[in-house]
């Protein structure tokens, strides 16, 4: 570890961000940070309580009146800051993510610069929030409609985005009103505190943002859940998991948002531009080390240019280097932990037996950390498990279709929802694809979609709600009506 990562991670907080202050967890104890490359703990930070949610929760409660009262200028105002302070150390916060999550350090700065988008659209958005006004169609009274604030809500972050899971959550609440407890996700909580300290700087007032590291995450949420002051439950990660929660928040009658698993296909048909094709194909996989709920899954070829396309993602997959995130040049980092590299290995494997055919690495990297190398699996058949299970890490895998509507059927035979990839220079067949494939986005001819001015989520079991974009900040708001006698 060099020193400036040191002096880096000597200033991260590690105690819990509750009602303004800085305090140690119930009984002082504490969870390790590791660092996925090397294995080594980076950081040891306060491990809440069941008891310390609930004291988060009490400062969110407390601080909720003053913050919907606040003028949405002064909201918008503070949100810019915020923007402009995650501008100003975004060296640090990209480091820092690359240190916890092992993503390359490239990678690391354009998750600053997107996650810093969030803050700066819904500074944006606060002062727009409206309503409308008239007339009744019995002209007996007048119609007003309004808009308020959900209330205190409650933030369950993913390990894979630190930053920008975080900023997509808490600016869209805090334009609209809402205080905030955020619970980030044990392996990469770092980038959360330090995140916090820049809302704090930028003048977010005492209990409108508060935040909690756990390593009983279940155990810490099931009260937050459950407590009726409590109004809106936002989560990222999986399905399974996303499930149990809907099923607790329904016993207040909750606001709830799931962005949840994904099983994204990726449609190549015969007619596709394939250098524009493999360049997609290289970002929608690897990006991340392919630990993303938006890397494509399932690349479905058409068999006339399938051979084609596999050789050339296979040659440039080749060429990607592996390493510590910190290292220059480095494409492939580690991923998040053992059960990550499992889990890739078992996918290969299984596929590996039903026929398909590894082109390039397939292996688990000896030595420290946790490292898969980048693969190519080609001729992928129909019931392997690497075509219904979420792989979450460096392996691409390529079956084919005959025809248009087999290409539909195939990617559409999931039970998630979340986004599709779809190459093709027919623009007929772009839109009839925008029809016909059950996910709530898609890129045609572009292997990244997120923007932080676009409704992100899903449909079926990917989720439900949206984050980002003009129905972003919706999420956070009630409408209200009042009807006036005339």
């Amino acid at each position: 570890m060099t020193s400036r990562e040191s002096d880096l991670l000597s200033g991260i907080p590690n105690q819990l961000f509750i009602g303004g202050e800085w305090v140690d967890a119930e009984g002082g104890k504490t969870l390790d940070v590791f660092d996925p490359s090397t294995g080594e703990v980076i950081r040891r930070i306060a491990d809440a309580s069941p008891a310390d949610g609930i004291r988060a929760l009490d400062a969110a409660v407390a601080a909720q009146e003053s913050w919907a009262a606040t003028a949405p200028r002064e909201r918008s105002e503070i949100l810019r800051r915020a923007f402009d302070l995650v501008q100003d150390r975004k060296e640090d916060l990209a480091l820092l993510m690359t240190l916890e999550m092992g993503k390359p350090l490239a990678e690391s700065r354009g998750e600053v610069a997107y996650g810093g988008e969030f803050l700066r659209w819904f500074s944006e958005e606060a002062v727009r929030i409206s309503g409308r006004y008239g007339l009744n169609p019995e002209g007996t009274g007048r119609i007003v409609v309004s808009q308020r604030p959900v209330g205190p809500s409650f933030f369950i972050t993913p390990w894979n985005f630190p930053l920008a899971m975080a900023t997509r959550k808490i600016a869209p609440a805090l334009a609209a009103g809402c205080t905030v407890v955020v619970k980030p996700a044990e392996l990469t909580p770092l980038t959360t505190l330090f995140f916090v300290q820049l809302l704090a700087e930028a003048g977010v007032p005492a209990g409108v943002v508060n935040v909690i590291t756990t390593a009983s995450s279940g155990a810490v949420s099931a009260p937050i859940i459950a407590d009726p002051r409590l109004r809106k439950l936002s989560f990222t990660g999986s399905t399974p998991v996303g499930q149990k929660l809907i099923a607790q928040a329904a016993e207040g009658v909750l606001r709830v948002s799931m962005e949840l698993g994904g099983n994204a296909p990726f449609v190549v048909f015969e007619d596709a531009d394939l250098d524009k094709a493999v360049d997609g194909a290289m970002l929608a996989k690897f990006r991340n080390i392919g630990q993303a709920c938006t890397a494509a899954n399932r690349f479905i070829v058409h068999e006339s240019v399938a051979a084609e396309f596999s050789r050339r993602v296979a040659d440039r997959v080749r060429e990607m280097t592996i390493g510590r995130g910190t290292e220059d040049g480095v494409q492939i980092g580690p991923l998040i932990d053992d059960r990550a590299v499992a889990k890739a290995a078992e996918l290969v494997g299984d596929a590996v037996e039903r026929g398909a055919r590894v082109l390039v690495g397939g292996n688990a990297v000896e030595g420290a950390g946790t490292f898969y190398e980048p693969t190519v699996v080609d001729g992928v058949v129909p019931g392997s498990a690497i075509l219904r299970e979420e792989i979450f890490g460096p392996v691409l895998a390529i079956s084919t279709f005959l025809d248009e509507d087999e290409a539909v059927r195939l990617a559409n035979d999931t039970e998630y929802g979340l986004v599709s990839y779809v190459f093709t220079q027919d623009l007929a067949r772009g839109h009839r694809m925008i029809d016909r494939l059950e996910t709530g986005m898609m890129g045609l001819n572009v292997g990244v979609v997120s923007n932080a001015a676009a409704p992100f989520g899903g449909v079926k079991q990917s989720g439900m709600g949206r984050e980002g974009g003009l129905e972003g900040i919706h999420e956070y708001l009630n409408v209200k009506y009042t009807l006036i006698p005339a």
